[in-house]
């Protein structure tokens, strides 16, 4: 049997967590990946998935197993465990696709994601294993793709919306946009996950902190969409620039947010067909599940009914979680809800553009929700535009204050594709040189610099924060009383892995 199409999920989890990949990264199911093949089966064209991360392939071996199938087209589909994570993840998707070229240059390679839609001329520049990339989600452009006859010939390939190309005298050409799909298509276009093509679910794992309320047990782990992109327009964030149907090189993802959500009644049925796989823990990936009740409130009360006993992660605005949802929320199975403080003061959130809840008290919400059972994920950003070393400790301080079951502390970074990486690049700010330079946990991070801080000293107060909280005994002492001794052995020894900084002098 000859195959259309192959959809690959890469692998770079050494170079990008380092030492965290052996037993602490998260394996997550490669959702758009499962997306898009069930869109073009559901177009009678013949396909599979290759997912190279949690098979552990290398970039040799996974060239290997891509040409094995030998597809007409190999479909690298690069997203990642959040969706900041595209850029990161395109250091194993082009070393593989290298790779793929020299065993067989006749399979044609396309790349979906974040990163190339934010970049599709340089991208194609850059990157000479690259055939096409899809100008944004790329679903239509992809079966359209797969309708031509001739991949080679010049004047077919300009007829299809959506994608970038080189032609015959190497020049980027980049093709009239095409439409992303809209809400009233969503089931009929992307008819959920293509599960049966993936791995068992009992090879996913979610990340330690998450199966603390799940028994310390990381295994099996399965994540879902139930509504695509978001209404906001954070200046940190690029999630809505595979949103975009303008071409122009100054539209980030502030210019794209488009917010889609399929039906409950369609979307149970993607819950049935995982709890009958035997999966407890459950990320709701939504970039914003607590937003609109009519939608979540309705999942809730249809998951309420099923009794299924699910590990819910998901996601949730500091102003969107009212009082009023949380019982729901957790009788659905909602043990974990994250949240982007992003940073506690005022006139920085305002710098960020989450100045729309200014008002609301940030503590008052965090105990109202720990109060209602509910553990909170707490993500705080370091480094952002108007930081200080002063305003950096009070972000800390209010973390420690707080002491919620999990955080994240992150270093601001300009990713591709949102506001921050326009600005960056028009005021000469120094940005990664390389892919995995964009990972939060590489060797060769690079993180933004401030007026008033470099990068190193950034970085160095983050990973030193990191740290302190998860060896405060204050800390520990929480989450021993709240999840046992196993969570905090988890907690431990990811404590004992130091993450290696060139920027640091590594």
């Amino acid at each position: 049997m000859s195959l259309d199409i192959l959809f690959i999920h890469p692998n770079a989890s050494k170079k990008i967590y380092q030492e965290l990949s052996k037993d602490h990264s998260a394996y997550e199911p490669p959702i758009w990946a499962g997306m898009l093949a069930n869109h073009c089966r559901s177009k009678n064209f013949k396909t599979a998935i290759l997912d190279c991360e949690v098979n552990k392939l290398d970039y040799e071996k996974s060239a290997k197993e891509i040409n094995n199938f030998k597809p007409k087209i190999a479909c690298f589909v690069v997203y990642g465990q959040q969706p900041s994570a595209s850029s990161q993840n395109m250091e194993g998707a082009t070393k593989t696709s290298i790779e793929l070229k020299k065993l067989n240059n006749e399979i044609k390679t396309l790349f979906v994601g974040g990163h190339v839609a934010a970049l599709p001329k340089e991208t194609l520049l850059k990157e000479h294993s690259i055939d096409f990339v899809a100008l944004n989600e790329g679903v239509y452009s992809i079966s359209n793709l797969l309708s031509a006859d001739n991949l080679n010939e010049e004047s077919y390939l300009k007829k299809i919306k959506g994608i970038g190309f080189r032609n015959n005298e190497n020049q980027i050409i980049l093709n009239e946009p095409e439409a992303v799909v809209p809400k009233k298509l969503l089931e009929d276009d992307l008819p959920g996950i293509a599960w049966d093509l993936l791995p068992k679910l009992s090879e996913y794992r979610t990340a330690g902190w998450h199966s603390w309320s799940n028994n310390s047990d990381k295994q099996p782990f399965a994540a879902l969409y139930t509504s695509l992109g978001c209404p906001y327009k954070c200046s940190f964030c690029m999630i809505n620039i595979i949103n975009r149907t303008n071409n122009d090189e100054n539209i980030s993802s502030q210019n794209s947010n488009i917010f889609r959500w399929w039906s409950p009644e369609f979307i149970i049925k993607q819950f049935d067909y995982i709890a009958k796989q035997g999966v407890k823990n459950v990320k709701i990936a939504d970039e914003l599940f607590v937003l609109n009740p009519n939608h979540f409130m309705k999942i809730c009360d249809l998951l309420i009914e099923r009794n299924y006993g699910f590990n819910i992660w998901a996601y949730s605005r500091i102003d969107t979680c009212k009082p009023q949802y949380l019982e729901k929320l957790k009788k659905a199975g909602v043990n974990w809800l994250g949240l982007g403080i992003e940073n506690p003061d005022t006139v920085l959130r305002k710098e960020v553009h989450k100045d729309s809840y200014k008002e609301v008290k940030i503590i008052d919400v965090i105990n109202g929700i720990r109060d209602s059972g509910i553990n909170v994920a707490a993500n705080y950003i370091f480094g952002l535009p108007e930081d200080s070393e002063k305003s950096l400790k009070f972000t800390y301080d209010f973390a420690q204050e707080t002491n919620t079951e999990m955080v994240n502390f992150y270093s601001a970074m300009a990713y591709p594709g949102s506001p921050l990486f326009l600005e960056a690049r028009k005021n000469g700010i120094e940005l990664p040189s390389t892919y995995s330079g964009y990972s939060q946990h590489s060797y060769d991070t690079l993180n933004l610099s401030t007026t008033k801080l470099s990068a190193g000293q950034i970085l160095k107060f983050r990973d030193e924060a990191w740290m302190k909280y998860h060896t405060n005994e204050k800390y520990l002492n929480l989450i021993k009383e709240k999840f046992g001794q196993k969570a905090v052995d988890n907690i431990k020894s990811t404590t004992k892995i130091k993450l290696k900084r060139k920027l640091l002098g590594d």
